[in-house]
């Protein structure tokens, strides 16, 4: 597992979340822990190193 920080797209509170780099491709909404908004996370590995990660608001 990886650990990553990140900024919460509605309340802007850093969060870690521990990624798991066995699945190059992941798609999933998870809530934040601060405010419970749902947010989309886009995330992709290769060679289990962490190339490319995104969360956005899921209203815009």
């Amino acid at each position: 597992m990886t650990e990553h920080y990140f900024q919460c797209p509605y309340c802007w509170e850093s969060i870690s979340m521990l990624l798991d780099p066995s699945r190059k491709e992941q798609n999933y909404i998870e809530d934040c822990e601060n405010c419970c908004n749902p947010i989309e996370l886009s995330i992709s590995f290769e060679k289990a190193e962490l190339i490319s990660f995104n969360a956005k608001n899921i209203e815009q």
